[in-house]
């Protein structure tokens, strides 16, 4: 199954490349953050969004009340789990 788990922006580690650092459930991944930035929300003021991440792409912002639902959700499917050890994996 294909999902995106939330995921909250706390680093921006490239401005021109838009890439973040983005904390899932204490793991701490650089993702692509191009599909969430536009004119009026640049790179620089994501930090502390929270995102839904897929394949190092957050594909879209999320309130933390859905984030926090989405995940209690997830652990209980035991799916979380699933995705957190898979982000944990190297790249490449």
């Amino acid at each position: 199954m294909c999902l995106g788990i939330p995921g909250q922006i706390v680093e921006i580690v490239d401005v021109q490349k838009k890439l973040a650092k983005v904390d899932v459930s204490g793991v701490r991944r650089q993702v692509n953050i191009a599909c969430i930035v536009n004119e009026e929300h640049a790179v620089e003021s994501c930090v502390g969004d929270w995102v839904l991440v897929h394949v190092g792409f957050a594909m879209s912002r999320i309130d933390a009340e859905e984030a926090r639902k989405t995940l209690e959700l997830l652990h209980e499917l035991g799916e979380a789990q699933k995705e957190i050890e898979s982000m944990t994996r190297p790249v490449g």
